[in-house]
């Protein structure tokens, strides 16, 4: 039965004379969702509610933005509180010191803190902050990961065809966007993940040159992709060894994960981690942290970072409910978001093999991604250009909006267990995917 969404395309076509693709991110837009994309009214707990009425479990939860769910009412009174009260004062502010001391109680590296807004802020702060701090011009980042839309990032960052991605000893750099500043991935080199040799042989390549290695801790930009056992404590070694800044960037994993992210999950040390989405439980909050001697650098603009909008009150105070919050009764969020990821995932697998599809799940804790291949595992950018079927998965996630299931239609992102989340949405959306199932391929 075909979903009722006549007041999205409505809506998308009035928004044409006044955006580009309907909104503000091309996610959002037709690349994404196809003909329109669906325009959401309103969100409470695990549920959100489009303009035509149509209500959805949302395991999507703004891309991992709303740890606590939709509008939890201690982050509405925190917002509400912030806003009677003064929105922003762009001055220095007790609050921002005292969500910097949570994230210290929370991330072992948070030897000093700074915000800005969004995590591809923080982490082109950090690249400048280690470039600076070693007065070396050179990055290492890895192939599938993404940290933001800073021009220096923006390569090997979406899917490829495999025959142009060149040999794996020598990357071709692809880049992800028009409009690039000519010089811009000059200084950016090129790695496969979850390949330590390959990290040591382009160290080699430029030694001497490279101020840091930026990682994400799960590649979030390919689905999921976990790290190979000890790659990336490996990493951290090498780094080490070579006086190499090590970078994790936790914009997706932090405040998800587990209460100080990738870093206690994998019992990592970076010089430098950068956070944003579930830090702000839904507001533009993101933060860089790190080794003190390091951070010291922005002091004075000797290693520029300024921003208006940085440490903004109502974000301040979204984050430090959101914080309090995801601690509270021994950090047990985080039990119950692994619990009912666990169920979700164990669940989508099973009814993958009673039907014979040819998918898989692959998850870290609360996050996963669906992805159709005939592979038992995709371990890095490659293998998922190569071997998973988008189409496909855009297709099942078109019938998943038809029985109230809202995931990303995109097969590059992932899903993402709130707070919110309970044992019956999980038992509503398997049920949901089996009939997804079914529409899809005829049983």
């Amino acid at each position: 039965m075909p979903l009722p969404t006549q007041e999205s395309k409505a809506i998308f076509e009035r928004s044409l004379q006044s955006m580009v693709e309907g909104g503000s991110s091309a996610s959002r837009g037709p690349a994404t969702f196809g003909d329109y994309p669906l325009y959401m009214a309103r969100g409470e707990g695990s549920r959100l509610f489009d303009v035509d009425g149509n209500s959805y479990i949302d395991w999507m939860m703004a891309y991992g933005a709303l740890p606590l769910g939709h509008a939890h009412p201690k982050i509405v009174a925190a917002v509400s509180e912030a806003v009677a009260t003064g929105a922003h004062f762009a001055t220095a502010t007790p609050i921002e010191i005292e969500v910097a001391e949570l994230i210290q109680q929370l991330v072992p590296n948070a030897e000093r803190v700074r915000f800005a807004n969004t995590g591809t802020e923080a982490a082109m702060a950090t690249i400048r902050l280690a470039r600076g701090y070693t007065g070396r011009p050179k990055f290492i980042k890895f192939e599938g990961h993404y940290h933001g839309w800073y021009d220096d990032f923006l390569v090997a960052s979406n899917p490829q065809p495999p025959v142009s991605l060149g040999h794996r000893h020598d990357p071709i750099k692809i880049a992800d966007s028009s409009g690039l500043n000519r010089n811009a991935l000059d200084d950016t080199i090129l790695v496969p993940w979850n390949d330590l040799s390959a990290l040591e042989r382009a160290i080699d390549t430029y030694r001497g040159q490279i101020a840091a290695i930026i990682s994400e801790g799960i590649m979030a930009n390919m689905g999921v992709i976990p790290p190979e056992p000890g790659f990336l404590q490996g990493l951290q070694e090498v780094a080490r060894a070579n006086n190499i800044l090590f970078i994790l960037d936790e914009t997706v994993t932090g405040f998800r994960t587990a209460a100080g992210g990738c870093q206690e999950y994998y019992r990592l040390q970076p010089d430098l981690t950068t956070f944003g989405k579930a830090l702000g439980a839904g507001l533009p909050v993101a933060a860089f942290v790190g080794r003190a001697e390091i951070m010291e650098a922005l002091a004075w603009g000797g290693v520029l970072h300024y921003g208006t909008q940085n440490a903004s009150r109502i974000g301040m105070y979204a984050a430090r409910a959101n914080l309090q919050t995801l601690l509270e009764n021994k950090g047990a969020a985080f039990d119950h978001t692994w619990r009912i990821g666990h169920r979700l995932c164990e669940g989508l697998r099973d009814l993958f093999e009673e039907l014979g599809t040819g998918a898989i799940v692959q998850n870290v804790g609360p996050m996963l991604q669906i992805m159709f291949t005939d592979r038992p595992a995709i371990r890095d950018y490659r293998d998922y250009c190569a071997h998973v079927d988008r189409a496909k998965y855009q297709q099942f996630v078109k019938a998943l909006f038809r029985h109230g299931i809202y995931v990303t239609p995109s097969a590059v992102l992932h899903s993402v267990v709130s707070v919110a989340h309970t044992d019956e949405d999980v038992d509503l959306t398997l049920a949901a995917a089996r009939n997804a199932l079914v529409d899809l391929e005829g049983r």
